[in-house]
Order: C-alpha cells, then structure tokens, then sequence
C-alpha cells in the first residue's frame, strides 16, 4: 500500500489538474456560448440566400456559369475544419475517420485547423493549403478560402471541392459532414427540379444577377461551416472537460478513502507497539 505521503501528493496533484479542468470548463462553456449562438442566428438568412439563389438559377440555363458545371470526377479537393488545439473529445478523431475511409491518392487536401495538418502529414495525404480561422471566425477569414477554391474548381484543376466539418447540433452533438460544395448543385440550393423558379423579377438580368450572387453564396456557406465548427469544437471541449473535472473528484474522493485508511491501519500499529511495549515491560 502507498505511504500516506504518497498519498497526500497524489491527492494535490490531482486537486490541482481538477482547478486546471475546471477553469478551462469554464472559458470553454462562455466560448460555446457566442459560437452557438452565431452558429444558431445565421442558419435563416443562409435559408432565405439559398431559395434566391434558386430562384435565380431556376431562370438561367447552368451551363452560363462555371460554378454549375458538372464535370466528369477524376480529381477532387477536400477542406477539413479541424480544431487548432485537442481537449475536445472525439470531434477530430470522428471527423477523421471520415477522411480514412477515402483513397490516400483519390484527393488533394486543404486544412482550417493545425490537428488537420498533423492528420494529413501523419497519414501522408496531399495538404496544398492550410488557412487559420479565428475563435470567433469573421466573414473576411472565410473569403480567401472560397476564392482559393472557386480558382482550383474553375481553373478544372479539380472537378469537384467537398468541405468536412462538424455540424453543431446540440450541446452533447456533433455529426460529421462531408458536403459537395462545388459544383452547386440543385440539392445544395434547395431546388429539386425547373418547376421551382421562385417569384422574383431580376435586373439587370437573371444570369447577371446569378454571376453576382453565387460567389458571395459559397463564402456565407463555408462562413456558416465554420461557425458550426467552431460552436462544435467549444462545445466538445467543455463536454470533455466537464467529464475529466468529474472524474477528478472521484479519484480524489478514492484517493481520500485509502489516505484515511492507510493513516487508520499506521495509528493502531502504534497503539498496538505501544501496548506490546508497555505489557513487555
């Protein structure tokens, strides 16, 4: 059995982590906070952009706009929206999973998040960007991320760009996605078929007007990525460090139990020597 001085180090020791735990609980649960609401705020201005944006493409034949071209798919790009830091959970490890089950050669790679670039470099996988996205990602972060990919989608350099994030769902979930980004398809826009043109009149044309709005569509879409990414990773985050708080003050608790033990079982073997001491004299 342990020394009671052992034991009282391990007792402050894991004190010590739990005070740790518990505080990065703490910013993690004001973090997620502001990254669920943002995330939760932009999803109906996102729905209303994707029904004009069909409207508008209802009135447009696609071959006018390269972004709607569908191509035969021989090489594609993928964006992966990690996390910068780990104490999060599964939520990487989950989102990766997705990424193994792909042919090592059957894509190259871009990353918003440094564990993304650990994966892709650990696993040998073709990394040709990586982007930095702040705690609270601003509008003007995302916009060179959707023009790096609109460039190597239009320049036919790839024939399709797909996006995995995690979807924030609620507190205790987040649900990997893998989404097509380019080309946009009628899916993506919520318009299954011609007979969905909206009620809109457009000026100066319909396919001016698609030219204007479909760029600004793809940055909100991978705006809204990154929002869900990040209310996913603060909420996984103070998840996991809930969990490890609460197991530190078991173990404290267990630690506890042995300590005063161990002390019990060391004052009756002085009583006992005492006594023996006392009889024998």
């Amino acid at each position: 059995m342990p020394s009671t001085l052992d034991l009282r180090r391990r007792i402050k020791s894991v004190k010590n982590t739990s005070q740790i735990t518990k505080a990065m609980q703490m910013v993690a649960a004001a973090k997620m906070r502001k990254a669920q609401t943002a995330a939760l705020a932009g999803r109906p201005y996102e729905d209303a952009l994707g029904r004009v944006a069909a409207a508008v493409k209802g009135k447009v034949d696609p071959a006018v706009n390269p972004l709607l071209a569908e191509r035969p798919m021989d090489r594609e790009l993928i964006l992966i929206f990690a996390t910068d830091k780990g104490l999060c959970g599964p939520l990487n490890t989950n989102l990766f999973r997705e990424i193994l089950k792909l042919e090592r050669d059957s894509a190259d790679y871009a990353s918003a998040g440094r564990k993304a670039v650990q994966f892709l470099a650990r696993t040998r996988r073709n990394l040709i960007a990586s982007f930095e996205v702040g705690d609270q990602p601003r509008f003007a972060e995302i916009r060179p991320i959707a023009k790096f990919l609109t460039e190597k989608f239009v320049s036919s350099e790839v024939d399709r760009v797909r996006v995995l994030y995690p979807r924030f769902v609620n507190t205790l979930t987040q649900q990997p996605i893998m989404r097509t980004l380019l080309p946009i398809s009628p899916e993506e826009l919520g318009v299954a078929g011609p007979e969905n043109t909206g009620e809109f009149l457009f000026e100066p044309s319909a396919a001016g007007v698609l030219n204007a709005l479909l760029p600004h569509y793809l940055a909100y879409e991978l705006y809204e990525m990154a929002l869900n990414a990040r209310a996913s990773e603060h909420s996984a985050r103070m998840v996991a460090m809930k969990t490890a708080t609460d197991n530190a003050k078991q173990l404290i608790k267990d630690l506890t139990l042995e300590y005063n033990k161990a002390r019990q079982e060391n004052i009756t073997t002085e009583l006992l020597e005492i006594a023996t001491a006392q009889l024998a004299g």
